[in-house]
């Protein structure tokens, strides 16, 4: 089944109102803010990527959703894999640990099951975040609202092509795949005022679109203005094809705000440093996405991102 498929079957039994039509990342219930998210060995990490890396971004990309809606964290449940390997366990625990405690976010509780030899790990978090004065969904823009991205995008996917490369690498660019930051003070500064938000954790394409697509409006982006780290730059450069593939990537954990066209969110109480560009215009219905670099139109990518059979964008998880 797709991801089409799976969510118009889950309607059916998802209709209590805090799932919110299973349109957005997060449930909504009685003030908290409830995500989970997944993560698979060989699919979201490297086997050989270390164990605490793992889990602090296990850890982070549930804080990420939290992020993106303007929640406090309240505390986390965690479901662990056990594969008979005490030290990679150990260490990944540690990962877990030194997230919950940078973040704010204490483990409350979770499972553990068994594996059999040899089976990949997957691991799931569920994170509960107290809700701010509004949750915006990532169905509620409107034509004419402006789309801005808090965050850079393109440094994960550029670490992970690094690592396929030489498996020993370090960098950058490599710890931004393997320990994303949930910009968690951003979100809530951004979050009261958004029409709509989400997180980018699929591709910013793909997930622009998607929120195009929930608020029933087109959408017309530039390339140039999409905000790129110096280290991404060093690596791959600034054209048209470098910035496709920082776009379509994913794993990037960077916040999308669909907002009014007057507000200036540089007069928001950001954190210091905070990168955040316009990088796009929500237009009328049913216009679709639509690309330029500058003067210039480009044509869409074969792919906007990650999207595979069986990814659920949703209270249930949004990666793929």
């Amino acid at each position: 089944m797709d991801e089409r498929t799976i969510l118009t079957r889950l309607r059916r039994t998802a209709a209590h109102p805090a799932a919110r039509g299973l349109v957005d990342d997060v449930a909504l219930l009685d003030g908290l803010v409830i995500t989970h998210d997944s993560i698979a060995e060989g699919v979201h990490y490297r086997p050989e990527d270390p164990p605490h890396s793992v889990g602090w971004k296990l850890m982070a990309v549930n804080l990420s959703d939290l992020a993106a809606k303007g929640a406090a964290p309240v505390g986390a449940l965690l479901s662990l894999t056990l594969s008979g390997d005490s030290d990679w366990e150990e260490h990944f625990l540690d990962g877990i640990e030194a997230a919950a405690e940078q973040f704010g976010m204490p483990l409350i509780g979770g499972d553990t099951i068994a594996l059999p030899d040899g089976a990949p790990r997957v691991l799931g978090l569920t994170a509960i975040g107290r809700a701010s004065a509004a949750t915006p969904g990532r169905n509620g823009a409107t034509a004419k609202d402006a789309l801005w991205l808090i965050g850079t995008v393109g440094d994960s996917t550029a670490g992970l092509a690094i690592l396929q490369q030489d498996a020993k690498a370090a960098g950058l660019l490599v710890d931004a795949y393997r320990r994303p930051i949930p910009l968690l003070a951003a979100g809530q500064a951004i979050a009261p005022h958004s029409h709509a938000s989400m997180d980018v954790s699929d591709g910013l394409l793909l997930d622009a679109s998607r929120m195009a697509d929930a608020s029933q409006c087109g959408l017309e982006m530039d390339l140039a203005s999409v905000p790129l780290s110096s280290a991404f730059v060093a690596e791959r450069g600034t054209d048209v094809a470098a910035r496709l593939f920082a776009c379509t990537g994913g794993d990037d954990y960077a916040l999308l705000a669909a907002l009014p066209p007057e507000l200036d969110p540089f007069t928001l109480p950001l954190p210091s440093g905070t990168t955040m560009a316009r990088v796009g215009t929500f237009t009328s219905a049913h216009a679709g996405l639509a690309l330029r670099f500058g003067d210039r139109k480009v044509p869409l990518p074969e792919s906007l991102g990650h999207e595979h059979r069986g990814h659920i964008a949703s209270p249930m998880g949004d990666r793929p």
